[in-house]
């Protein structure tokens, strides 16, 4: 089988697991509904503090919700002894962990993405910002996925492993959250969103790059 297959199997497998789950899926769904729908109702009808807050938000909202489905990444897999047989696999065990995250993306990122502009109603943006915030949360949760990763295989195995996969990840999003948020802002303010979204986009690349590397090796260290 060639990478492709194998990485389309992987993907296909994950994904076909995660609808005999869709409570799962769907909680991160309906916790960055909840989350980003409660500040109109907390703040009121304040168009402009709205406008101003929204993209930090969305975003924040974004990160709390990938962070909630990062203990499902490997945590099963690892429980029925699947990761084992994938590691003794005679394909490279990075090709599947990238398939992993591709699914897990699929799952838990794309739908935020969808579903973001019609969120960012309630705070007033205009149709050009719901398009910036669409294009950075579509650089930024593959991002996410992939910084999760690494997380969550450090932390495989440990007792209390949500709350150290939180502490691992938080300060590795912090760049996809001041570019993704800010990206939306400079459009706002009318300085363009060009310079914030390539930095995001050169992000993405390098941990695209880097990050499957990573999990591998960390899953490795988890199994032995």
């Amino acid at each position: 089988m060639n990478a492709f297959s194998v990485l389309s199997a992987v993907v296909q497998r994950d994904l076909l697991v995660a609808l005999r789950r869709k409570s799962e899926v769907l909680t991160t769904l309906f916790f960055f509904v909840i989350v980003v729908s409660l500040f109109p109702l907390g703040i009121g009808p304040e168009m402009d503090l709205l406008r101003k807050i929204a993209p930090g938000v969305l975003w924040v909202a974004a990160l709390l919700a990938t962070m909630l489905s990062l203990n499902r990444l490997f945590a099963a897999d690892h429980a029925d002894g699947t990761l084992e047989q994938m590691a003794l696999a005679p394909v490279p065990l990075g090709l599947l962990v990238t398939g992993k995250v591709v699914a897990h993306w699929l799952v838990s990122g794309l739908p935020l993405v969808l579903i973001a502009p019609l969120l960012g109603l309630q705070f007033d943006l205009a149709p050009r910002a719901l398009t910036v915030l669409m294009i950075s949360l579509l650089l930024g949760t593959p991002l996410l996925s992939l910084i999760g990763a690494i997380g969550a295989a450090l932390t495989l195995g440990v007792r209390g492993g949500g709350v150290l996969v939180s502490l691992l990840t938080l300060p590795l999003y912090i760049p996809a959250l001041i570019f993704g948020a800010g990206a939306v802002e400079a459009d706002i303010s009318g300085l363009g969103a060009a310079g914030h979204l390539s930095l995001l986009a050169a992000l993405l690349a390098l941990a695209a790059f880097f990050a499957p590397w990573a999990t591998t090796a960390a899953l490795r260290i988890a199994l032995e």
